[in-house]
């Protein structure tokens, strides 16, 4: 599972966090650094993702 969150933060980081997380703070800050530019957000959702594996 953890494979397909990482191919998911290269390709709509927010749906990565989400599925992590869920709906919480990390998830929004991920949209809003995804609006601002692709690659912060890329980055915020790999540490999310790395950072909370299951």
């Amino acid at each position: 599972m953890t494979l397909i969150r990482i191919i998911l933060c290269l390709i709509f980081p927010p749906l990565a966090v989400f599925l992590t997380v869920g709906v919480q703070l990390h998830f929004w800050l991920n949209i809003v650094l995804t609006l601002l530019g692709g690659i912060p957000g890329r980055v915020h959702a790999l540490w999310i993702v790395a950072t909370n594996s299951d």
